[in-house]
């Protein structure tokens, strides 16, 4: 797959403060590529220098071979960009602000009203086009929001967060249209922090922190890296000290409750299925009561937090 997008070696520093460094990544025509990264990682200065917004202090972004800050007019029909933060006005009905994005891609006439009606059909507001746009709720603004970046048909989309406060329905709704896009050739770029839309949408993936990539491959093989784990919890009082742990499992105990974590590296492994029905049944031998038992697979979230650390970003 030839890359639309290279970003070679791009750095950013705000004051003394390295929002970005060193970033390289490559997103091919019709690839889902995710984002991720907790708050401060460098996500949102990367988009905006992806975007022409904001010029790196070293590196490159060439979008189909052209730098996108050298020549940014050239590459505005290429790009459409989804912001966190909504890009609708809300006095203008729906039809109006997809007019209006559209005449600044040059797109008028019939061309115009067809593509208004295609963009609100997609995200199911055609129906409320003629509604002023401030009247929406929070997830009909995020679709609207989504068909003003789609209206020029880009060859790259850039989505940040763009299910941020939506409900259940509109976030489905969202992701099959970024799915659709997709398979029809359009190359995304998926900035979230919800794992399990990045899990379903992207076929590889990039985990950030502190401006730097620490991981990025594909998603089958980011998957890999976590292991397939089952947890056993009991009562904070529970009588433990007695119990002979077999190999392979660890154990956390604090006055509320008592963890056994068993790991393995594959769900059909043999000696932690021992491991865990040796404990099992040594915990039913003395009548102590199970609060819980949970099975973990593979996930990106148990990868994101292995990598990136469990404390709280603000």
């Amino acid at each position: 797959m030839g890359s639309l997008l290279q970003v070679t070696n791009l750095s950013r520093k705000f004051d003394s403060l390295q929002a970005v460094d060193a970033v390289s990544f490559h997103v091919g025509a019709g690839e889902a590529f995710g984002l991720l990264g907790p708050n401060g990682a460098g996500k949102s200065t990367i988009m905006m220098m992806l975007s022409g917004v904001l010029k790196p202090d070293a590196g490159a972004v060439l979008l189909n071979g052209h730098s996108v800050h050298t020549s940014p007019r050239s590459l505005r029909h290429v790009l459409g960009v989804v912001p966190q933060d909504l890009a609708i006005y809300p006095d203008l009905t729906a039809a109006e602000n997809l007019r209006f994005f559209g005449s600044l891609y040059h797109v008028t006439g019939n061309t115009l009203r067809e593509r208004v009606r295609e963009a609100l059909e997609r995200v199911g507001l055609w129906d409320r086009r003629n509604d002023r746009a401030g009247h929406f709720s929070g997830g009909m603004k995020r679709r609207l929001n989504f068909s003003a970046a789609i209206l020029h048909r880009p060859s790259l989309l850039i989505l940040d967060e763009p299910t941020v406060g939506v409900d259940p329905q509109s976030r489905r709704h969202l992701l099959d249209c970024v799915r659709s896009l997709q398979k029809n050739g359009t190359a995304i770029i998926y900035a979230s922090h919800y794992m399990e839309e990045v899990e379903a949408v992207c076929s590889r993936v990039a985990i950030m922190d502190h401006g730097r990539i620490l991981k990025c491959d594909t998603l089958a093989s980011l998957l890999s890296l976590t292991d397939h784990e089952v947890e056993l919890q009991l009562p904070g009082d529970a009588p433990v000290d007695d119990l002979e742990l077999p190999t392979g499992i660890a154990i956390e105990q604090d006055s509320d409750v008592v963890t056994f974590r068993v790991t393995a590296d594959s769900g059909t492994s043999a000696q932690p299925n021992r491991s865990l029905c040796a404990l099992v049944t040594q915990i039913s031998e003395r009548g102590i009561p199970l609060l819980s038992l949970q099975t973990h697979q593979p996930s990106l979230e148990r990868l994101f937090l292995a990598l990136t650390g469990t404390r709280l970003r603000d």
